[in-house]
Order: C-alpha cells, then structure tokens, then sequence
C-alpha cells in the first residue's frame, strides 16, 4: 500500500491545528490557482476558509493522479481510506484533511461529492479517451460537478433547480478547458474529443496526432465549443437565484469560460498550434465588468455576455 506520508510528509508533520491547517490549504490553494486571489478577495471573509480547504483538497487529489510514476490508483485509494476516517471524533492526519472535516462538519456537508473528485482521477488513470459525449459528461459529473454544489452548499445554497444549473455552469467550464488544451492533453496521450465526434466530422485519432489542421478539424472543435457554450448560457440562470458577492463570484466564473471559448473561436479553432489564453488585462475587465451589473439581476441569453 501507497503511504501517503512518505509522499508528501510535509501534510504529515502529527498534530496541527484547524488553523495551521486552514493556512495550509490557502497557501496551496493561492499557488495553484493563477485567479484564487482575485476570485478569493468577492468571498465574505468567514467563508473563505472553506473554499481554500476544498481547493487543496481538489489539487492534492489532482497530484495524485496526474504526478505519480506508479501506483496512482493505490495511492488514490488511500487517500479515499483516509477521507472516511475525518469522521472520527479524534482525527490526526493529513494536514488538508484537518481543515476539511471542520468544513464539512461546518456546514452539514456530505462526502460523497468529496468521494465523486477521487473517482474522476481514477477515471482519468483508467481512460485516455472516452467513446461519446455521455461518458465525457459522466466523467465532466465526478470531476468538475462536485465542486460547484459544494460552492453551492458552503454558502447555504440548495436545491435540485440550483444544483442543475451549477453542473451546467461547471461542465461548461470543464469543457472549456478541454476545447483550450486539446494540444496539452494529446501530448500526455490523452483526448477528450468524444470518438464519436471525431467520427461524425471525419477527423481521425492519427490526424490529431500529427497536428492536422484542415476544415474537419474546424467544424469539429466548432461544434464542441458551441455545445460548451450553450451549456455555459444556461448556466447563467443560476446567477439571479444569488446574493451579493457570490453571485458576483459565480458570474465571474461563466464568464471567464465564455471568453475563453470566444478565444478559440478568433483563432478559427486551431488549438493544435495555439493555446487561447485570458489576459490579464481582460481578466480585470472581466472582473470589474461583472462586479458593476452585480446589483442588476441575471443577464440574459439573448445575447452574449
């Protein structure tokens, strides 16, 4: 068996407090993620400890999967031993553990959402490439969902009409970003264009491997971001049923998705040669875009944000 501890012994130092812990996991979460300070600075001060415990706990589940030579499977089970065990009353362990069973106790949380994050990394051990767009979407329902309603959750929202919306809103983004690195992933022998498409569009797996760029690979990747973005657009029904600075956080979130599917779409799709990025500068738009239209409702699927 995997010892976690031997792995990363620095999230394995014996006794810490909740508030080292949750220190922890801010440090992990702000290095990790390029737009946590921003998106961070929207959350009421008293919520933000969670949503830093339930980062790291995403990034550190990621690591698992993605950085291990061998045995990720087996350190990815340990690590689900080890999650089931914060419900004991004495718990001592892994550092973002700590800060995370405070948060799920915090907030009446369940871990199955929490369990569904290691199953998305397993998945990700167990295929490189998914036959049709209901396995990408079930895959898109371990890794990207669970956080979303967790977001949800934390900030005592709920309710199946909000959930929907929110898996909508993070599946969108999931395939966002998978629309963004199509190059990336391919080079880690991974593909997340359904077989099916690549099919229909007459797009061969050898083709992308050799970086071919032609009309079929357009009209596929069109069709693949005009899915995303719809899914995104509806997504955007979840933002008038918010409050205050969530609502702001949320919308910041469909929008970052929207624009980055509005850059693939201004390189005429070729994500074979070029990785569409948000600048900077674009992002403080973004930002100060969606903080002014806070106050003033949902937006509308008429047009695009």
């Amino acid at each position: 068996m995997v010892k976690l501890s031997e792995l990363t012994p620095d999230l394995y130092a014996g006794d810490v407090s909740v508030e080292r812990a949750y220190e922890k996991c801010r440090s992990i979460s702000t290095e990790n993620y390029e737009n946590f300070t921003v998106v961070s600075r929207l959350l009421p001060r008293e919520k933000r400890k969670y949503i830093y415990a339930l980062y790291a706990f995403s990034r550190y589940t990621d690591d698992l999967g993605d950085e291990l030579e061998e045995g990720n499977l087996e350190a990815l089970d340990r690590w689900e031993s080890e999650l089931e065990e914060i419900g004991k009353d004495e718990f001592r362990g892994n550092t973002i553990l700590v800060a995370l069973k405070d948060t799920v106790e915090s907030n009446g949380l369940s871990l199955e959402p929490f369990k569904k994050i290691i199953t998305a990394n397993r998945l990700d051990q167990e295929n490189r490439s998914y036959e049709t767009y209901d396995d990408l979407l079930y895959y898109c329902d371990h890794s990207a969902n669970p956080v979303g309603r967790i977001f949800l959750q934390i900030f005592g929202y709920g309710g199946r009409r909000r959930f929907e919306l929110s898996d909508k809103t993070c599946t969108g983004l999931q395939l966002a970003n998978f629309w963004q690195d199509v190059d990336r992933d391919e080079q880690i022998g991974r593909v997340y264009i359904p077989e099916e498409d690549m099919r229909r569009f007459n797009y061969s797996r050898k083709e992308l491997q050799k970086r071919v760029y032609n009309d079929n690979f357009v009209e596929l990747m069109e069709f693949e971001v005009n899915r995303a973005r719809e899914l995104l657009l509806d997504g955007l029904e979840l933002v008038p049923t918010l409050d205050g600075r969530v609502k702001v956080d949320v919308r910041l979130f469909n929008l970052g998705g929207l624009k980055v599917l509005d850059k693939i779409e201004s390189i005429n799709y070729d994500v074979l040669h070029e990785r569409p990025t948000v600048s900077r500068g674009e992002k403080v738009w973004l930002f100060l875009r969606t903080a002014a239209r806070a106050p003033l409702g949902g937006l509308s699927r008429a047009g695009r944000p």
